[in-house]
């Protein structure tokens, strides 16, 4: 391992030396943003509708995600309790072994002994280092900046508006992961390849769509390298090192270098363990910097529990408010569907290629845990966060809502506008004093987890277009690590715009993907759900 690092680390050199030269970024950026404000608008490509416009990308996220929740019988509340019981691993038996070979070893009491052998598991990591997987890479600054964007822009209603994203979200992640399980590939060393790509591609040709799914698969992939260098990659050590050089009040001109090189040497370390070692490394931190968000969240909702109705009822007022400074209802609905859609990733594809890697032999079962995730991730981090910041405008008057402009919000008494995690900062702070320097620690930890997960997300993505040889491994966390540095390094507006879109992008083949085979996930299902009634 240390060769290896060592290795990727003198590759980097001559990138570091590059991005010290000074205006580099500002040359970048100035060239790039003309196609990344293209590649934006086509993306977001909008239709008239009752007087809005509304990109065909939500609508598509919405209409979908509202299918599988009503076809499926609302999974994200039936299947709640049974999603907790299989991560704390109650069914893990049949998972492992199968259905046939727990009922032949299986006492006359119905016991299940220890004694089966594991030599016939599939898979690499567990249900719950799964879902710590997957949860890292959408768990992070979208639910601490993104949110207070959204209130900004939307008000708070823009909040009820992600609750809903967040509640119908589970269904489509129900689907894209049992898809994601059912069409992986396991190769003779037992590692898995897995994620939209090979349920595009594998799935589309079992249901006579083999050309469709090649060219749908191919895109996916394409897309998701480039998301991964990007939204997954470079914006994550740039916001890393933006909080870090602003709350130490760090200076000179290779400071973001420094930063850069830190973060790549410990993703390096991380990345070249592959999916055993993210999953070992996620299962830690997740919980923990998950725990420490939702604890300060709660302190500061008990220390304002007499303005919770308040809040509350601004929630629901403003998701259904005609306000023509928010963009009216339609407005408030789109922004809070579309800071959702980001923060959550469901419809994208992106966490089924973490899914598909755990153990089991019944694509459901993580299908079933997958669900769990808008759930923790939008219902409630982002309705926490909601819940902090407008306590804070309650009291303060920081900002007058709808006076947000791209990923910032404009103070009222300066008139500047400060980004959306300044914002968060300044909300916690105001009540738990210091927390600032906690919420960078977590931001670090956000920013570090995203970045290991989404290096799986590329690098299978890279191997499904250029194939699973070590040439091809090494180049790509060759890559992805000097996306580590640059984005540390620079302010790379038009590249993050690029790949914030990609990650939204995304959408366009996996949706249409989930849309054709959603009745193979039915079959798994049921498949699942009659084995645990067989045993349990």
């Amino acid at each position: 391992m240390k060769y290896k690092l060592l290795t990727l680390l003198t590759l980097l050199i001559p990138f570091l030396t590059i991005a010290q030269e000074k205006g580099l970024d500002e040359i970048v950026n100035d060239a790039f943003m003309p196609f990344a404000t293209w590649w934006e608008a086509t993306v977001l490509t909008s239709v008239p509708i009752a007087g809005y416009n509304i990109p065909i990308v939500l609508i598509l996220l919405i209409a979908g995600a509202t299918f599988f929740t009503i076809y499926f019988k609302f999974p994200g509340i039936t299947k709640f309790p049974l999603a907790i019981n299989v991560v704390r691993g109650k069914y893990e038996e049949i998972e492992k072994y199968g259905l046939e070979k727990v009922q032949l070893h299986m006492t006359d009491d119905g016991d299940i002994p220890d004694t089966i052998r594991d030599e016939s598991e599939e898979g690499e990591v567990s249900h719950f280092q799964a879902l710590a997987t997957a949860v890292s890479g959408t768990v992070g600054l979208g639910n601490i900046a993104g949110v207070a964007v959204a209130i900004a822009l939307g008000g708070p209603g823009a909040t009820f508006w992600m609750i809903v994203c967040g509640l119908i979200g589970m269904s489509t992640k129900f689907v894209e992961c049992t898809l994601g399980v059912k069409y992986r590939d396991v190769g003779p060393d037992g590692t898995v390849y897995g994620g939209p790509m090979y349920y595009l591609s594998r799935g589309l040709s079992e249901s006579n769509f083999k050309i469709l799914g090649k060219i749908l698969a191919g895109v996916f992939a394409v897309l998701c390298v480039g998301a991964s260098f990007g939204g997954g990659n470079a914006f994550q050590s740039n916001q890393a090192a933006v909080q870090l050089t602003s709350m130490f009040n760090l200076e000179g001109g290779a400071t973001g270098v420094i930063i850069g090189v830190i973060l790549a040497i410990l993703v390096g370390i991380v990345i070249i363990g592959g999916i055993k070692k993210i999953a070992s490394v996620t299962e830690k931190i997740v919980p923990f910097m998950a725990g420490i968000y939702v604890l300060a969240s709660l302190v500061i909702i008990f220390a304002n529990i007499k303005y919770i109705g308040d809040a509350f009822g601004m929630i629901f007022s403003g998701a259904f408010s005609p306000d023509a400074a928010l963009g009216g209802v339609i407005g408030v609905i789109i922004v809070g569907f579309q800071r959702a859609a980001f923060s959550n990733e469901a419809g994208a594809g992106s966490a089924a290629i973490a899914h598909s890697a755990v153990k089991t032999r019944y694509p459901a079962s993580e299908g079933i845990v997958a669900l769990l995730e808008p759930f923790i991730d939008t219902v409630v981090i982002c309705t926490m966060t909601a819940l902090v910041i407008i306590f804070f405008n309650m009291d303060a008057g920081a900002f007058e809502y709808g006076n947000g402009v791209g990923s910032t919000v404009m103070l009222n008494e300066t008139g500047a506008y400060i980004g959306g995690v300044d914002l968060t900062s300044m909300a916690y702070d105001s009540v738990i004093p210091g927390f600032r320097y906690v919420l960078t620690i977590a931001i670090i930890l956000f920013a570090f987890s995203t970045m290991i997960s989404w290096s799986y997300y590329g690098l299978q993505s890279w191997k499904y277009l250029f194939g699973r040889g070590k040439t091809a491994d090494i180049a790509y966390k060759v890559l992805f690590l000097m996306f580590v540095v640059i984005g540390a390094a620079a302010t790379l507006d038009a590249v993050i715009k690029f790949s914030d879109a990609m990650i939204l992008a995304l959408v366009f083949p996996n949706m249409i993907g989930l849309l054709i085979l959603f009745p193979k996930v039915k079959k798994s299902l049921v498949r699942y759900l009659n084995a645990i009634k067989e045993v349990y």
